[in-house]
């Protein structure tokens, strides 16, 4: 993407040690801004998508997944004891 100029405003103090500190101001600034506008667009996508979820969560309770009677793990058990069963103690080892 293209970059553009922008002015902001911050700490003067601030703004001396991230300079003596060789720190690149516009790649952190944008960076940091990647994450929030992330976090920002989930947040929004998530709120304006909720009734839709829920509606497709409450068919899953009723209806259960289609590969309800293909997987080998329980709805309540947890990945762990699922590797447990499956591997052993290897999985404590690897982990």
């Amino acid at each position: 993407m293209p970059k553009r100029t922008a002015n902001l405003t911050i700490n003067s103090e601030l703004l001396i040690i991230a300079r003596s500190l060789n720190i690149n101001i516009s790649s952190v600034l944008e960076a940091a801004l990647t994450e929030i506008v992330k976090q920002k667009k989930r947040e929004k996508w998530l709120e304006e998508n909720k009734d839709a979820i829920n509606v497709y969560n409450e068919k899953i309770d009723e209806f259960g997944l289609f590969s309800d009677e293909l997987r080998t793990f329980t709805k309540t058990q947890t990945l762990k004891e699922f590797s447990f069963e499956c591997y052993g103690d290897a999985y404590e080892r690897w982990k």
